[in-house]
């Protein structure tokens, strides 16, 4: 008897979608992308600036659209978005059958502007433009950091008809934020007589990230010398964070979108902004490397999986619906983080964790310009 591929059962029976937090050259021209769409179920996948650095940096599959673009007279910043724009367009062309079948609900690739303009706002809504007709295709997201700038910028774009992956969400009140900036652009949209049935977007929330900060904390406390009683306290609330957060997010996310202003937006035909489950790689090897796919399995959600993942939940995946178990249970352990011998501002925690994304896409955007100016001065020697 063969064995069922959970993420089929994830998607089929629970409605959430299990998307590919990994492109490059390779995945598509060997076939592999086309194989993971068939024999694993993704339905989308998504592309940041640390995950272009590895796919481009060192590898050779890319050195002929190089040389081409050194012949052209391209600067290495045009010969990189010509290399990632062909990759982001060859992709959508893969998902484009399962665009075409979920009447647009999946389907996407998504591409983040530069993450040096995170907090220049009318820098942003000019590359998410440019970067949306330049891509030319319509299964493609563009990724706006969820950073104060970001957001306006998040509601110009969805205005101008262009799909959006809201990037960089921690906290709560960041997520309500992005909601209602997708909210904003579709009544604009729609006070201009423009459709607004054809533009999709997800609110990117990061998970594993929180747990790793939060556990840090309370390592070091545990280590400064508490009493039993605390001890026991810090130690309950390792690894539950993200995933509490999470689940109150979705929450907000029924209420937001149950609202009577969500449904004379739904009246036109707008899509719901999904909740898309980020960082979701198990960081500690003591915690289940499926804990951030079993625990937040829940209707109109997207969980977006590194290959690793996709392979350990194909695997050994335990489908069920629990966005909204325990939800009780959740409140009370963010609640605890604010008891005086606990002592951790969540708050300040999700300030960090966004400065600290930020910065963890510029350094490989950085990174990644600097070795294509390397390999573009040795190929344009050769």
């Amino acid at each position: 008897m063969t064995k069922t591929n959970p993420i089929l059962n994830i998607e089929n029976q629970y409605g959430q979608s299990i998307w590919l937090d990994n492109l490059s050259r390779d995945l598509i021209e060997s076939g592999e992308l086309a194989q993971l769409i068939e024999t694993r179920g993704i339905h989308g996948i998504t592309s940041n600036p640390a995950i272009f650095e590895k796919a481009i940096a060192g590898n050779k599959i890319y050195d002929g659209a190089i040389r081409a673009g050194i012949e052209a007279g391209q600067s290495t910043l045009e010969i990189y978005e010509s290399l990632v724009f062909d990759d982001i367009r060859n992709a959508c062309d893969v998902f484009k059958p399962i665009y075409e079948a979920t009447q647009g609900l999946d389907g996407y690739v998504s591409v983040e502007v530069p993450p040096n303009l995170a907090k220049d706002t009318d820098s942003t809504i000019q590359e998410a433009i440019r970067y949306y007709q330049a891509i030319n295709r319509e299964n493609v997201m563009i990724k706006i950091p969820g950073t104060p700038e970001g957001l306006p910028a998040v509601e110009a774009a969805i205005a101008q008809g262009i799909n959006v992956n809201v990037t960089l969400l921690f906290s709560v009140q960041s997520y309500i934020d992005t909601a209602w900036a997708y909210i904003k652009g579709l009544e604009q949209r729609a006070a201009q007589g423009q459709p607004i049935h054809n533009i999709a977007s997800v609110a990117s929330f990061f998970l594993s990230r929180i747990d790793s900060n939060i556990d840090d904390r309370l390592d070091a406390k545990i280590k400064a010398g508490v009493s039993q009683d605390t001890a026991s306290k810090l130690i309950a609330l390792k690894g539950k964070i993200a995933i509490a957060n999470a689940k109150i997010a979705y929450q907000h996310y029924k209420d937001i979108f149950g609202s009577q202003r969500w449904q004379a937006l739904a009246d036109k035909g707008a899509k719901v902004q999904r909740l898309l489950w980020a960082s979701t790689s198990t960081k500690n090897p003591e915690y289940s490397d499926v804990m951030y796919v079993d625990e937040l399995i829940g209707p109109d959600t997207v969980n977006t999986l590194p290959p690793q993942t996709v392979e350990a939940c194909a695997d050994h995946c335990d489908p069920a619906n629990r966005i909204e178990s325990d939800l009780e249970t959740a409140k009370q352990y963010l609640s605890t983080l604010q008891d005086p011998d606990v002592d951790i501002n969540l708050d300040a925690v999700m300030a960090e964790l966004l400065e600290e994304g930020i910065d963890k896409f510029i350094k490989p955007f950085d990174s990644l310009m600097a070795s294509l100016e390397d390999k573009v001065k040795q190929l344009a020697t050769v």
